[in-house]
């Protein structure tokens, strides 16, 4: 998990910081040292972190601190503010043409997965209802086309190519004339990379940007290269004048200086992030949302996206009618089971919720494959039993555990847990209808 090793000093850190009724400079000056070490541990960038821990000492020891009622939170707050401001401050939007089609074009060395970011790219814009087109620039990484290919036929976004013959300007240029001819309104570039910088890959590069003027140039780099991927974000901006960075691998990455360093070395926002393998693994880089989440204060913004991007609308608005009327089953518990599933791994959304405590989770067993196990005793039941548990006998036990390759006691668990969460719906189902009645409650996170 990103940030992981991080976090877990700067809880640390705080957690002292809280205990103490007043702080004295020497406070402030040993926690500081504290943060610094974690930084660095963390492959921060040694200049950022000097004037990260000045930015935060110089604010820790004046009055807004030293006389605060709760001057731990204080300096929590001061940390998280400087993160933020570290990081970029908020999120900066890709740059749109004011006349169609918008260029992107994705540079950077071998490996860093701008093929696959690419086809992300082109998903999270589908998404958004636009149309985008990818365009196979690489020719020299054998494959490298037809995995662009294949991607592509995977989120059914069309790929422009003219094999690898030809040289990558002529078939950038092709590309969006082609684009502007199919309606595009947006053209992913994948150019090539190499094993290093050189100066063959970067005149090309060149070449394609001034032959098409791409409104965007996002350097993608591996996060999990640490201060390796902000070298090379620095050389790539001298050369090219990029326009962001995207990193990938974010998830793998338990350190995180990539993500606190690049925009402070070179100046230029982090636009997108990769966090898992799927292609649906993208998100918008906020520095508010990423700075909560390295101090361990979860990133609830986030969740509630995921959830809204993950649950359909007619479902939720099926699910409150039911939850009013207490009419949930275990059909339904099973549909919220999976909705929770497709946000991700369990822990992962854990970390999300505010309040708890990302340490602890990593020695909690989480077994994912519960779901399916769930999954497989509820559908050996009838649509009748389904419906209303409490005829479920003994002898329908035995039945749905032999169905289901489970045992009876499985199937306890399952009955028991469903009654608890029907118990928490009516309890919630009872105070939506006192609301409704006095025309003061809604139910959250349902339009």
């Amino acid at each position: 998990m990103a940030f992981e090793n991080l976090t877990s000093k700067f809880l640390e850190t705080f957690k002292k910081l809280k205990g103490k009724g007043k702080l004295t400079e020497k406070d402030i000056k040993d926690s500081m040292r504290e943060v610094k070490l974690a930084l660095l541990e963390a492959d921060v960038n040694y200049k950022v972190v000097k004037d990260f821990i000045n930015s935060v000492s110089e604010r820790a020891v004046g009055q807004e601190v030293m006389e605060s009622l709760t001057p731990g939170q204080e300096v929590i707050k001061i940390v998280n503010e400087e993160l933020i401001k570290l990081m970029g401050g908020s999120e900066s939007k890709l740059n749109i043409s004011s006349t169609p089609p918008t260029v992107i074009m994705l540079v950077g060395l071998q490996g860093a997965g701008k093929t696959t970011m690419a086809s992300k790219i082109a998903l999270y814009l589908k998404k958004k209802n636009k149309s985008p087109l990818l365009v196979a620039c690489d020719v020299y990484r054998p494959a490298a086309i037809k995995q662009l290919q294949v991607l592509g036929s995977q989120i059914d976004i069309p790929v422009f190519s003219m094999g690898n013959k030809i040289n990558p300007v002529d078939i950038a240029k092709a590309g969006i004339e082609n684009a502007a001819k199919k309606g595009n309104d947006y053209i992913i570039i994948d150019t090539a990379g190499r094993l290093h910088i050189d100066e063959e890959l970067m005149n090309e590069l060149k070449n394609i940007k001034e032959s098409i003027n791409p409104n965007e140039i996002l350097l993608v780099v591996d996060s999990m290269t640490g201060q390796d991927a902000v070298n090379v974000a620095e050389k790539f901006n001298e050369l090219l004048d990029i326009t962001g960075v995207i990193l990938t691998k974010l998830d793998g990455d338990t350190r995180g200086g990539a993500a606190i360093s690049v925009k402070a070395v070179t100046g230029k926002p982090i636009k997108f992030v990769g966090t898992g393998e799927k292609l649906s693994d993208i998100e918008i880089f906020h520095p508010d949302r990423m700075a909560s989440r390295i101090l361990g204060m979860g990133d609830v913004l986030s969740l509630i996206e995921k959830a809204q991007e993950t649950v359909d609308e007619k479902q939720a608005l099926e699910m409150q009618k039911k939850i009013i009327s207490q009419q949930f089953t275990l059909d339904d518990f099973l549909n919220q089971m999976q909705q929770v599933k497709k946000m991700g791994p369990i822990k992962d959304i854990l970390k999300m919720v505010p309040g708890v405590d990302s340490n602890k989770l990593d020695d909690v067993e989480i077994d994912e494959s519960e779901v399916a196990h769930t999954e497989a005793i509820i559908q050996s039941m009838t649509l009748g039993e389904r419906k209303n548990p409490s005829i479920i006998n003994s002898s329908r036990k035995k039945r749905i555990a032999k169905g289901s390759g489970s045992s009876i006691q499985d199937v306890n668990k399952l009955l028991s847990s469903f009654e608890q969460a029907r118990k928490m719906m009516k309890q919630f189902g009872d105070m939506q209808q006192k609301g409704f009645k006095k025309g003061k409650m809604k139910i959250p996170f349902f339009k």
